[in-house]
């Protein structure tokens, strides 16, 4: 496992331990009793209060307020960002947002880098190949000439040798003559 994967990895353990406390707080109630309207105005402590998913923590002013449904982040006029408790009392809105922009980000980076070793390992995987076939290739066109040249002087003193009757099966007038 390389260092990308391991990040990814850990990266994607953070946010389901994020995740499983988040949502571990928010348990499911069955009651048979109907719940009031207001009913997150009855909380007087964040632990009770934020049992209830439909129910904000605010520390500013230590008040359960039903949670603004219309709005995805409660607005400031409910209460600062900053302040507001949901799921957990120990995390705010301000620091979740910022940690799951973080992780987010570090998410994609992660993703980013993956492909882009991915790709840079074709081509990297390719490239060897085609520098390979070209150092072949210029080995085998050097053998090739110095195997012509080897030739070409074989040749050069295969005719040396004949002039000067060195040649033994040669019929040159100045050949050597055998001794019978």
């Amino acid at each position: 496992m390389n260092k990308t994967e391991r990040g990814i990895m850990s990266s994607l353990l953070v946010v389901v331990a994020v995740t499983y406390v988040l949502v571990s707080r928010a348990e499911c109630h069955t009651s048979t009793t109907p719940t009031p309207l207001n009913s997150c105005k009855a909380f007087s402590t964040c632990d009770s209060c934020i049992q209830n998913p439909k129910c904000l923590w605010c520390m500013t002013n230590d008040t359960c307020t039903d949670y603004p449904v219309s709005y995805i982040l409660p607005p400031p006029a409910v209460c600062k960002l900053s302040q507001a408790r949901w799921g957990v009392c120990w995390v705010n809105f301000e620091a979740l947002i910022i940690a799951m922009a973080v992780l987010g980000g570090t998410i994609i980076i992660s993703i980013a880098v993956c492909c882009c070793c991915c790709c840079c390992c074709k081509k990297r995987q390719s490239g060897p190949d085609r520098d390979e076939e070209r150092f072949v290739r210029r080995r085998e066109e050097i053998r090739q000439r110095a195997d012509e040249r080897k030739v070409e002087r074989k040749v050069r003193h295969d005719d040396i040798r004949k002039k000067y009757g060195l040649v033994p099966d040669s019929d040159h007038p100045y050949s050597k003559f055998e001794n019978e």
